[in-house]
């Protein structure tokens, strides 16, 4: 399996990469945060991207994404029965990774059954099948990561997420104030859990 290319930026559009490679052209279907990520990449240097290779009976398809946490949700959503390829990138070319977790997360289909292909019927079973494998660390995103002082979000975070979640708080509501008391200096689970309830 082809999991991630780096090599010559020869063509760039909003479907598809050409990343030449070892000799060879890879093209790849990309998500809007992937075509981002090497728009700013001029034709013959560099870029690089992490890819996820479908093989079926009428070809093989490679897709493009900007991080591993956008192609883990990717493999995430296509794992639900009736999500293909086309339609989980088109998912995450119209929502970023923390957007459509915290969608997920929330049970908000209205807002997944916004994304163009996606009916009222998909989107159910989407955060029907998927809520639940939406970690902590997924909800919370990248801008949480940051506010950890540059420390990957710890074991602690995700027990004072559960906990907060015992006491009747939904997720999304436990994630953000898990964050919030991460960026105001809470250290231990317990000084997390309890400047995390004063902001409740």
């Amino acid at each position: 399996m082809i999991g991630y290319l780096r090599g010559k930026v020869l063509s760039l559009t909003p479907e598809y990469v050409l990343l030449e490679t070892g000799g060879v052209g890879y093209e790849v279907i990309c998500t809007g945060a992937a075509f981002s990520h090497l728009s700013g990449v001029k034709k013959g240097e560099e870029g690089e991207i992490y890819t996820y290779m479908q093989v079926k009976e009428d070809g093989i398809s490679l897709f493009g994404f900007a991080e591993p946490k956008e192609k883990s949700l990717f493999l995430k959503l296509v794992s639900v029965q009736g999500v293909g390829a086309k339609m989980g990138i088109a998912i995450l070319s119209a929502m970023r990774p923390e957007e459509l977790s915290e969608a997920i997360a929330t049970a908000d289909s209205k807002r997944l059954s916004a994304v163009k292909g996606v009916g009222k019927k998909t989107a159910e079973r989407i955060i029907l099948e998927l809520h639940g494998k939406i970690s902590a660390d997924e909800l919370l995103g990248a801008a949480a990561s940051e506010s950890y002082r540059g420390v990957s979000p710890s074991v602690e975070d995700s027990d004072a997420v559960a906990a907060l979640m015992n006491l009747g708080f939904t997720k999304q509501e436990s994630a953000r104030a898990v964050e919030r008391a991460r960026a105001a200096g809470a250290g231990t689970i317990e000084e997390i859990i309890s400047a995390a309830l004063r902001t409740m």
